[in-house]
């Protein structure tokens, strides 16, 4: 029953290197849970959940949480070209996943092309941190935002032990998507499925191929005459 009530359906994909916490992300945000015990993602994981962006608006989201062990890039990669959005997640205490962040950034953007995929920037585990830049943190925030301006991204902080920004990370991705099909820069097409559309969204969003089915009787009309 829930599927027939969405207008759009996103794909999503959680990159990052092993032990950054994208499975403790997706099981808060998805299951509102949380545990201190994690059992490292073996290829992907497939999670999903619908969120309310806006008054009649309902977008279910297909998350995928992909290892981060290089013995599983060959699996992962596979998924890289039908996704419209990733979080590009590294560890706030460990400043090694946020020196990868640009490879994960760099690796995706080359198995999309020509097509480009909308990426968001998280600093996860910001429960270990000291708020005033002390014990734990190995990456300060304004390089965190330095490296997401660089991207053209936006940047955010979370924490899934504390359920801090959780659901903000995910909502702005997914409003970005939005705002981006809604520019005509990101389109659905066939044999993609980075984005799908329902009926009902076409009555909301008509497309341009809606609007030529409509107007071809018109037409037909005309050169009849």
């Amino acid at each position: 029953m829930m599927d027939a009530l969405w207008q759009y359906q996103f794909r999503i994909i959680l990159l990052g290197d092993s032990t950054v916490g994208k499975s403790s992300l997706l099981k808060r945000f998805t299951d509102g849970i949380y545990s201190d015990v994690a059992d490292p993602t073996v290829g992907v994981d497939f999670y999903a959940r619908s969120v309310d962006i806006e008054p009649g608006v309902k977008i279910k989201l297909q998350l995928w949480d992909t290892a981060g062990q290089e013995r599983f890039r060959s699996i992962t990669t596979s998924y890289y070209r039908n996704s419209v959005g990733g979080l590009l997640v590294f560890d706030l205490t460990n400043r090694k996943t946020f020196e990868h962040v640009r490879e994960w950034h760099r690796e995706v953007s080359e198995h999309i092309l020509p097509h480009h995929m909308v990426y968001i920037l998280v600093g996860h585990k910001s429960d270990l941190v000291d708020p005033r830049g002390g014990a734990g943190r190995k990456v300060t925030r304004e390089e965190a935002e330095q490296l997401a301006a660089e991207l053209g991204i936006r940047y955010v902080e979370t924490s899934a032990k504390q359920n801090s920004n959780v659901d903000r990370a995910f909502e702005l991705l997914t409003r970005d998507i939005l705002e981006l099909m809604r520019m005509g820069e990101i389109v659905t097409r066939d044999g993609w499925d980075g984005v799908k559309s329902s009926l009902t969204a076409k009555v909301l969003y008509p497309t341009e191929d809606d609007d030529d089915m409509l107007a071809a009787p018109e037409r037909e009309k005309s050169c009849s005459c």
